[in-house]
């Protein structure tokens, strides 16, 4: 082949690579540059026509040449095609992301944001307390089984104390568990044994959380309310050692200006048992929970020595705290989700 026949493949070459480029360039969008790469990817497409007549090309040289110029413009071509597809893709996908968003603005301005229950904040407040006091704060399952809710705690199936409790059982779990010894914990105390039984002592914990009785709903019971308990096991502990939490807990919580009391009572998982009254505003006493030491029955239970090891243990409701801290008259108005009430605790 001639030069001046080299010349126009060159020429040639040079301009189907132009209109390739302009064509990928002005594209409107990226199914319009897929159609254009198809079409350069036909046999009949101006490069490829070029790029069959090679071998018509006699001169070695000239053919090589020629066939590279054809190579280097079709690389430059299909660069161009990923090029502008990613481009399109990027806007498309901008355009997605602006017509998928969400505007957010009204769940975080501050006119609107939420905050805790007025128990949630009673119940927070306990922890941060027994936590300054030395605690711990320990949890447990809600559904338990009869041993940890009852029998560890000193109350067989035949102990009067049991109907007190008047339990909402539930189908058991699994085979190995009899009908009526599963159930939702009418208390934290299991959460006692559970403690005993891993911890090694000393001990200092307390349990909050979620408990459940066949209640009727009144100014001060619900069915469904929330406890915590306190458990201190270690070696010469006594009784003053309780009375002085409980009092050093009551001004820590409610105020310097309120002061507490333990009047004599009975209960089966704790001997000598008391009750724990604090002096409300008016001057009238409140009972709001029970204590005493550790029965040691239920020390046994947990894996203890009650020979090496004394304690004591405590429990109030969460809910009727938060009712006598904020003065609230029926505890069921925590409940109503009446947004009027709730505001005055945020």
């Amino acid at each position: 082949m001639s030069s001046e026949a080299t010349f126009d493949l060159g020429a040639q070459v040079e301009a189907a690579r132009s209109l390739a480029l302009s064509a990928i360039a002005n594209a409107p969008d990226a199914a319009a540059v897929s159609k254009i790469g198809s079409d350069l990817a036909n046999k009949k497409s101006a490069l490829n026509t070029l790029r069959s007549g090679l071998g018509k090309i006699q001169d070695q040289e000239a053919r090589k040449m020629a066939g590279q110029l054809i190579n280097e413009s079709a690389q430059e071509i299909d660069r161009a095609l990923q090029q502008r597809i990613a481009e399109f893709l990027i806007i498309e996908r901008a355009a997605q992301v602006a017509g998928e968003g969400i505007d957010l603005t009204e769940f975080v301005s501050p006119n609107r944001r939420g905050y805790s229950h007025i128990v949630t904040q009673a119940m927070e407040r306990l922890e941060d307390v027994f936590i300054g006091l030395g605690f711990q704060v320990a949890e447990g399952p809600e559904v338990e089984t009869d041993f940890y809710n009852f029998e560890a705690l000193n109350m067989p199936r035949t102990h009067p104390a049991r109907s007190e409790f008047d339990t909402m059982f539930i189908e058991p779990f699994s085979v190995e568990h009899e009908a009526n010894t599963v159930l939702l914990r009418t208390h934290t105390s299991p959460v006692q044994i559970r403690v005993m039984q891993t911890w090694e002592p000393p001990i200092y914990a307390v349990m909050p959380g979620r408990v459940f009785r066949r209640d009727t709903p009144d100014a001060t019971h619900m069915p469904v309310f929330h406890q915590i308990e306190g458990l201190v096991i270690d070696r010469d502990i006594t009784f003053a050692h309780l009375a002085g939490i409980i009092e050093s807990f009551t001004k820590a919580f409610f105020g310097n200006e309120f002061t507490s009391r333990l009047r004599p009572s009975f209960f089966p998982f704790t001997e000598p048992s008391a009750e724990f009254d604090i002096k409300r505003h008016n001057g009238d006493w409140i009972e709001l929970g029970g204590c005493g030491m550790v029965h040691p029955n239920v020390l046994r239970a947990g894996g203890i020595d009650p020979d090496v090891f004394t304690g004591f243990a405590f429990g109030f409701g969460i809910d009727r705290m938060a009712k006598e801290r904020h003065n609230v008259e029926d505890i069921r108005e925590m409940y109503t989700n009446d947004l009027r009430f709730l505001r005055q605790f945020s």
